[in-house]
């Protein structure tokens, strides 16, 4: 008896280690695209809402990177900016995986809707076409245009 009880606990301590491991596997990379996108936009917000949100007019291109269950993932994000407003913009995926380049896809298809005609400060994407972690890869490249449009 000894022998049974003793048998099933190390299985059971092992996969809940495992699981327990897995999840903070997975919450430490949605943490990371997540804190990414969150530490630059406040600083580049603040310091623009304190100067009325001024950014140059022109065109800006910018690389957002993102964790998937498969692999990280990367687009590249092109605004262009006419009186703090986005006036256009273009993403561009690099698809590793194959089920990424359907969300990529969808995202591209409908970030239009979501952000031309919005002051930059205002731009946040949470899920766009069907797309959420495509979204911390777009945020997390708003943030880098913000700062370089800021300079």
């Amino acid at each position: 008896m000894i022998r049974t009880t003793a048998v099933p606990r190390p299985i059971r301590v092992g996969a809940a280690a495992a699981s327990v491991a897995g999840l903070a596997l997975l919450a430490g990379c949605a943490g990371q695209t997540t804190a990414e996108g969150t530490s630059s936009q406040p600083p580049a917000s603040a310091d623009a809402g304190s100067s009325s949100g001024t950014y140059k007019d022109g065109t800006y291109t910018a690389e957002g990177t993102y964790q998937t269950p498969e692999t990280v993932e990367k687009i590249s994000v092109t605004l262009t900016l006419e009186s703090n407003k986005v006036t256009a913009v273009e993403v561009t995926g690099d698809p590793q995986a194959r089920e990424t380049e359907q969300y990529q896809s969808e995202f591209i298809g409908g970030i239009k809707d979501e952000v031309v005609g919005k002051n930059l400060d205002d731009l946040s994407v949470d899920r766009v076409g069907g797309s959420s972690l495509t979204s911390g890869g777009f945020n997390a490249a708003v943030a880098e245009i913000r700062t370089e449009a800021a300079s």
